[in-house]
């Protein structure tokens, strides 16, 4: 479906077209490959919402990269923070010593980043920074704060990209506001 067709009615406005998306993921692989070189970073992609994301990411970084995956939930089926964060899949790969990007789809209130990267620091990676695709505006301070940010939004829900609200909606090409 293409962000000029007839949408779904629980589809708002598009808030980010497709062309744009693609356009800011492979400046961000740039700016990874240029801090990252000579190094073989280990991008984290936090399941599920992120693995669009982190598919284009790494086909533009300019590196040898690994990648593994966690999936942590605040959300459930709903489309506000529970407050409460779960590690549903842990990562199968060792961090000691390495260079971790943690790849976020969407920070919000900061609660879920911030609990997933005292976990992943507890294990000893040479370096820890992260990558989101997007973070809302108004959220305060996030500590820690993304080093790689795509793009700032308003407090939307948005879906699409890889984004979903109750499993649906991740494969749209374009981010759009879910008003339901």
């Amino acid at each position: 479906m293409s962000d000029t067709e007839d949408r779904d009615p629980a589809l708002g406005r598009v808030v980010i077209a497709e062309d744009a998306l693609g356009a800011r993921v492979r400046e961000l692989g740039a700016e990874i490959s240029t801090d990252y070189a000579g190094r073989q970073p280990l991008l984290v992609g936090v399941l599920k919402g992120a693995f669009v994301f982190m598919s284009d990411l790494a086909r533009a970084i300019n590196l040898h990269v690994e990648v593994d995956f966690m999936a942590v939930s605040s959300y459930g089926h709903a489309t506000q923070t529970s407050g409460v964060v779960r590690i549903i899949k842990d990562l199968e790969a060792d961090l000691t010593g390495r260079d971790v990007i943690v790849v976020e789809d969407i920070v919000d209130s900061g609660l879920t980043l911030n609990y997933l990267c005292r976990n992943l620091l507890g294990r000893g990676p040479a370096s820890l920074t992260v990558c989101a695709l997007l973070v809302k505006e108004g959220h305060g301070e996030i500590d820690p704060a993304p080093a790689y940010v795509g793009f700032t939004i308003p407090r939307l829900f948005v879906i699409g990209y890889g984004l979903d609200v109750a499993e649906r909606y991740r494969n749209l090409p374009y981010l759009a506001e879910y008003i339901g």
